[in-house]
């Protein structure tokens, strides 16, 4: 993502982070930074469905490819901040979490919050990219052609 075209690049970074990463993780991680920001709840926890699209071979017509479960959530801060949050599945705890980080990365708390709850879990997330490449690397089979010796 390009931030000189993409105004909400970082916005967009952070909140895909979330979504992506383990609920029981991004929970940890929330616990660990020791802060309950004064925040009022604009829309519980609700779970629901989004369709998802796919292209046949990335450049076909577009097809409804089937539902997907989904949880949102929306906080405003005291200071009038508002943080959204979607993950897929049914994680309203999840939600509200990726929520909060999204308000608190708009104020001047996104420091510590970039620093201790989103650089760990885009480390973890490029440790797990890293061992699933080995692994399947591990499975790679290479198929050679031998030449016989005659013509």
């Amino acid at each position: 993502m390009n931030m000189m075209s993409d105004p909400n690049a970082a916005r967009k970074g952070w909140l895909g982070l979330l979504a992506k990463s383990p609920a029981t993780e991004v929970a940890r991680l929330w616990l660990d930074l020791k802060i309950e920001p004064a925040h009022s709840v604009l829309r519980t926890p609700e779970i629901g469905g989004v369709m998802v699209r796919g292209r046949a071979g990335a450049v076909g017509a577009a097809f409804n490819l089937g539902e997907m479960t989904v949880t949102r959530a929306s906080v405003k801060l005291a200071d009038g901040t508002v943080g959204h949050g979607y993950v897929q599945g049914r994680g309203k705890d999840h939600a509200m979490h990726a929520a909060l980080v999204d308000a608190l990365m708009q104020t001047a708390a996104a420091t510590a919050i970039e620093a201790d709850l989103l650089t760990p879990l885009r480390i973890a997330m490029k440790q797990g990219k890293t061992n699933r490449a080995a692994k399947a690397a591990a499975t790679k089979v290479d198929f050679f052609t031998m030449v016989r010796g005659e013509d």
